[in-house]
């Protein structure tokens, strides 16, 4: 793939590089199903070796998971009507049946207006990967519905998505998604022989153990038994690096998804009304219709946050209507539908970095500020 850096684009990001917000950089912006700008900067590994980014590297996408794998998977399943927004749990998983959450819809998860807390260290909680489902049903959801970004919405949908295919999660999107497009860099648990191509993460799951003492969990014999199996201290290198996922054998509904900003680029072209291919057109108004307006405090549409919520990291030029969706470990994608303009910024900032993590929305903001103004220059 031919590929064009923007200056302005990598001034800022080699200024970051420097600060220490992150060891490196790969992204692309494409306009109409063609990438126009495409560059990567910085060390992709620090520790234990060097090894420089390209636009080849391979990252592990943390939470950007939940769109590429699990919404896009939900929503061929809605465009082939064998499900639909305002379905509950109860209706597709027979296991949910009785339960406090049962009546959520698929809507309700899409949208993180269940009710269900924004995370728990499910590898402290739930004996094995297979009683993770039970111990979410078993969860008393908030009567306040405000929007509450959760992990555990997307584990459930991704159950639903198992249920109604007959096939492990990993396995509906290698034969759904990732073969019909072609995809060769894209996956869950990459293979060993991959790993000089997968840009590093954290030493160990420092900031999850941290959050687990402080959040009281780790307060008997048990429970540090579980964390000291499940935390890892080692660095974190061709392996997912959310907790929960690495306990659910590295593939989930919420996180596990590593691959390449050409790859994404392929993925995120399936959520256009005008380069889609996998869904119906009408299918795609899902992406960037507001579900949530007026009485929450972000506006969601399916299974992606939308620009026009306060705060957003879409910047100050995209449409409105545009969606995108963040990664733990330093990724976003954002979407303009009117513009047909995608942003792709990957990162690994919880690699080579003392805790806390920088909080890099300020640079995804000017990212995608700068991409605009480039697009504008090239047209």
């Amino acid at each position: 793939m031919t590929h064009f850096s923007d200056r302005k684009i990598n001034e800022l990001l080699e200024g970051r590089i420097r600060a220490g917000d992150f060891p490196s950089a790969v992204y692309l912006v494409g306009f109409e199903g063609e990438p126009v700008f495409l560059d990567a900067l910085g060390k992709a590994v620090v520790r234990p070796e060097s090894i420089l980014a390209t636009p080849s590297t391979i990252y592990d996408l943390a939470s950007v998971t939940k769109v590429l794998v699990t919404t896009l998977l939900a929503a061929i399943l809605i465009d082939r009507g064998e499900l639909a927004i305002e379905l509950a749990l109860s209706d597709v998983l027979p296991e949910s049946v009785g339960s406090a959450i049962g009546r959520t819809t698929i809507l309700e998860l899409a949208t993180h207006t269940s009710g269900l807390p924004a995370w728990r260290p499910l590898y402290l909680l739930a004996e094995d990967r297979e009683a993770v489902l039970e111990y979410i049903l078993s969860a008393e959801p908030s009567p306040d519905r405000d929007v509450v970004y959760s992990d555990l919405n997307f584990i459930l949908l991704a159950a639903i998505v198992e249920k109604l295919t007959g096939r492990k999660i990993a396995d509906a999107a290698s034969e759904l998604i990732f073969k019909p497009l072609g995809l060769k860099d894209t996956g869950y648990c990459p293979s060993g022989e991959l790993r000089r191509r997968i840009a590093a993460s954290e030493d160990g799951n420092r900031f999850e153990r941290e959050t687990c003492e402080n959040d009281g969990y780790l307060t008997s014999e048990e429970a540090e038994r579980r964390a000291e199996r499940w935390l890892r201290k080692e660095p974190i290198w061709g392996e997912v690096h959310d907790g929960n996922a690495y306990f659910m054998d590295g593939v989930a509904g919420h996180a596990g998804l590593f691959s390449t900003a050409e790859d994404v680029f392929l993925l995120a072209q399936q959520f256009l009304r005008g380069t889609t291919s996998l869904l119906r057109t009408d299918t795609c108004q899902l992406f960037s219709r507001n579900f949530t307006a007026g009485q929450y405090s972000e506006d969601r549409s399916f299974g992606f946050q939308l620009a026009s919520t306060k705060d957003s990291t879409a910047g100050s030029h995209l449409s409105p209507q545009s969606f995108g969706h963040l990664g733990f470990t330093g990724t976003s994608l954002w979407l303009d539908p009117i513009k047909q303009v995608i942003f792709i910024l990957l990162t690994n900032r919880t690699h080579d970095r003392e805790l806390p993590f920088v909080n890099i929305n300020s640079v995804r903001r000017r990212f995608h500020d700068l991409a605009c103004e480039a697009l504008d220059r090239n047209s």
